[in-house]
C-alpha cells in the first residue's frame, strides 16, 4: 500500500509542477472575484459552514455565487439552484445553502453547481454579470481555476501534517499543497485550545505551508434545540461524526447513534430501521435530505431537531477580514 502512496504523490506532484511552471493553463478572471474554500483531506473539515460564514460577512456589500461540485447529485454540468431544486439537482451541502439564501430573500445571492469550474465561472460571467465575488466550495485540488484568495482548512482532529496521501491516509495530494494557500484555518478546534498549543500547530503547518502565511483557529457553536439533560438519539451522514457526538454527550443523554456514510442517499429503508422512543437530533445537511415528501409518511410522529452551527474564531477575526480584503480588492 505505502507503495501505492508513493506513486500516488508522485503523479499529483507532476502535475501540481506542471500548473505551477505554467505548462498547465490556468484561468482567474478580474472580474467576479473568487475565493476558494478548500482543504488537502477528503470531507470532514467544514468547508460549508466556513462558506457560510463568508456569505454572512459579504452579503450586505457584495453580489455573491456560490460554486460547489454538487457531490451526490442526479445531475450534470453547469445549474443555478432555483425554487424547483432539491437535494437530488443540486447536492447535499449546496441545497442546504440553497434552502438558506431563500430564507434570506435576498436577491443578491445565487448558489450554483459545476463539476467543470473555468466553465462554471465562465458562465457566472455570463449569465449573472452583476456578480462580484464568487465563493469556491473545494476547489483546492482544480488548478485549471485560479482564485484570488486560497483559504485551506485542516481539522483540528486530523490535522494536514499529520496525515499521508491515499491509499494510506486521507490526503488528496502531499502536504507541500499547503504552499498554494493564502490563509490556513484550523477547524473545528476546543474552545479552550491555549495560545501554546496553537503556537505549536502553526509551527507544524509553517513546515509546509508558504513563510509568514497566516494561521487562524476557529470552532463551531451548535444551536442546542433541547435543555440539557434531555435523553436523545442522534442521526447522521456525515464524515466524522465522532467531534459531534463527543460533544453532544456533554450536553445530553445520548440513546443511541445511528450512524450513516458521507452524503448518504436515504432510504424509506434507512428510516425504518431508526427505531428510538426519543427526540432524533440531526444536521442541517441530512435535514435537507430527509425533510423532502418521499419521507414525510417515514417520519411522521416522530420528533426530529436540527443542529445549526456556527463558525466563530478563538482570535484574530478582525485580521482575517483585512487580510481576505486586501486580496479581493
Amino acid at each position: 500500500m505505502y507503495l501505492i502512496t508513493l506513486l500516488y504523490q508522485f503523479i499529483t506532484h507532476i502535475r501540481n509542477y506542471l500548473y505551477d511552471k505554467g505548462y498547465f493553463k490556468t484561468y482567474q478572471p478580474n472580474s467576479p472575484r473568487l475565493i476558494n474554500v478548500g482543504n488537502l483531506t477528503v470531507g470532514g473539515t467544514g468547508k460549508t459552514p466556513h462558506v457560510e460564514l463568508l456569505i454572512r460577512r459579504f452579503l450586505p456589500t457584495q453580489n455573491l455565487a456560490t460554486l460547489s461540485r454538487g457531490y451526490g447529485r442526479k445531475t450534470k454540468g453547469f445549474r443555478i439552484a432555483s425554487p424547483t431544486d432539491t437535494p437530488e439537482t443540486l447536492g447535499d451541502e449546496p441545497y442546504q445553502m440553497h434552502q438558506k439564501a431563500y430564507s434570506l430573500a435576498d436577491s443578491r445571492l445565487i448558489i450554483t453547481v459545476g463539476e467543470k469550474r473555468v466553465f462554471a465561472v465562465q458562465a457566472i460571467e455570463k449569465l449573472v454579470p452583476k456578480i462580484d465575488l464568487v465563493l469556491l466550495d473545494d476547489a483546492f485540488q482544480h488548478r485549471a481555476i485560479k482564485a484570488h484568495f486560497n483559504l485551506l482548512l485542516t481539522d483540528y482532529n486530523r490535522l494536514f501534517y499529520d496525515d499521508l496521501p491515499f491509499p494510506s491516509g486521507r490526503l488528496r495530494e502531499g502536504r507541500q499543497g499547503a504552499k498554494r494557500a493564502d490563509a490556513v484555518i484550523v477547524s473545528k478546534c476546543p474552545p479552550n485550545l491555549s495560545i501554546e498549543q496553537q503556537a505549536s500547530i502553526k509551527q507544524q503547518v509553517l513546515r509546509y505551508a508558504k513563510p509568514k502565511t497566516p494561521v487562524f483557529f476557529t470552532s463551531l457553536r451548535y444551536e442546542l434545540p433541547l435543555p440539557a439533560g434531555t435523553r436523545v438519539s442522534l442521526l447522521t451522514g456525515i464524515a466524522r461524526a465522532k467531534p459531534m457526538l463527543q460533544y453532544l454527550k456533554t450536553i445530553y443523554e445520548i440513546d443511541k447513534h445511528f450512524e450513516f456514510p458521507d452524503h448518504h442517499a436515504y432510504t424509506e429503508a434507512d428510516i425504518a430501521q431508526i427505531t428510538t422512543l426519543y427526540p432524533i437530533l440531526t444536521t442541517e445537511k441530512d435535514w435537507t435530505k430527509l425533510s423532502q415528501p418521499a419521507f414525510s409518511a417515514c417520519l411522521r410522529g416522530r420528533q426530529v431537531l436540527t443542529l445549526p452551527i456556527e463558525v466563530y474564531f478563538l482570535k484574530d477575526e478582525a485580521f482575517f477580514w483585512e487580510l481576505l480584503q486586501q486580496h479581493i480588492g
